[in-house]
């Protein structure tokens, strides 16, 4: 690749493998960013926009976005405050969704995180459990500690601090089973790995999803920032909803649209009956099997369902 293609192009951060890849290729395909990526090649130029795509650790992200290396990326919010970055959060994805939580065996005396101060904590987090350890020997308490994570940038540690934190990259879990720690800091999504390591949480330092993010300073230099953040939240939007389509007697009509009652408002139609009307709205995918119910029993009929592939709504939820 010539490295003069990318000037004068956005360039966007992608993980290149791991929990958010796939969703990540999802959200491109939805916003219509075209491209092909060669093998063992981690830049690839849009085809259809001045952009390019950087794949690179989902861990590196928030540091390059920060930097100004890159413009626009996505990432977990453990490695935004991981990272200390300072970024601009720009949308929740609604993927990727974990808990950074303490961890300690189950039949440990600890039971909260600051029965851990002055022990020994092995983590992948260590930014972030060396600011929170930090925090609860300075005196606040867990909740207090957990605020101060989020976004933050780095601080210098404190002096002589109690709590040892050991970074470890891999097999966190294992480390109290042998012995090299008195509690541990990892992510947990269904919890399935910690209970098979005898492990359960006591404290939640966070609780993080994949975010898209982009550099404060170009922000509001570049318009194609602005135009993929609409773009990737008309995909979100379009996987969290249906249209539903139904015939209603008007004298019924009220009753139906307290049931579907949209984004703004459900579309209403006359049909050649004029006793009856058809009506259109978005409605939520996760609620519709009950919501059909409900028409049903209010008189609805010929109710139809239809996938949106992409959506630009409101953001009133419905």
């Amino acid at each position: 690749m010539d490295f003069s293609d990318l000037n004068d192009r956005l360039l966007f951060a992608i993980p290149k493998k791991g929990r958010l890849h796939e969703n990540c290729l999802t959200l491109l395909k939805g916003a219509d960013i075209q491209f092909h990526r060669r093998n063992r090649l981690d830049i690839a130029l849009s085809t259809n926009h001045p952009v390019a795509l950087v794949f690179l650790p989902a861990s590196d992200i928030a540091t390059f976005v920060g930097e100004g290396n890159v413009d626009l990326g996505i990432t977990g919010q453990d490695m935004v405050a991981e990272a200390g970055a300072r970024v601009d959060e720009l949308t929740q994805l609604g993927f990727g969704k974990c808990n950074l939580s303490v961890q300690v065996p189950i039949k440990s005396e600890y039971k909260s995180a600051k029965d851990l101060v002055g022990k020994r904590i092995v983590t992948s987090f260590s930014g972030i459990v060396r600011r929170y350890f930090d925090a609860l020997e300075s005196g606040l308490d867990q909740k207090a500690a957990a605020a101060t994570l989020i976004s933050a940038p780095k601080q210098q540690p404190r002096p002589d601090p109690k709590t040892t934190i050991h970074l470890a990259n891999g097999s966190v879990e294992a480390a109290c089973a042998l012995g090299l720690a008195d509690g541990i800091v990892d992510l947990v999504e269904s919890g399935e790995t910690m209970r098979e390591a005898k492990l359960h949480a006591i404290s939640n330092l966070m609780t993080s999803q994949a975010v898209l993010i982009c550099n404060s300073k170009k922000r509001h230099t570049n318009p194609l920032i602005e135009t993929f953040k609409r773009r990737i939240e008309g995909v979100i939007a379009a996987q969290k909803y249906v249209l539903c389509n139904y015939n209603i007697s008007r004298a019924s009509l009220a009753e139906a649209i307290k049931i579907t009652p949209g984004k703004k408002a459900p579309t209403v139609s006359p049909l050649e009956d004029g006793d009856w009307v058809a009506v259109s709205s978005m409605v939520q995918k996760s609620s519709i099997a009950d919501i059909m119910d409900q028409l049903e029993a209010v008189g609805a009929t010929d109710i139809l369902v239809f996938q949106i592939h992409n959506c630009r709504v409101a953001e009133k939820a419905i």
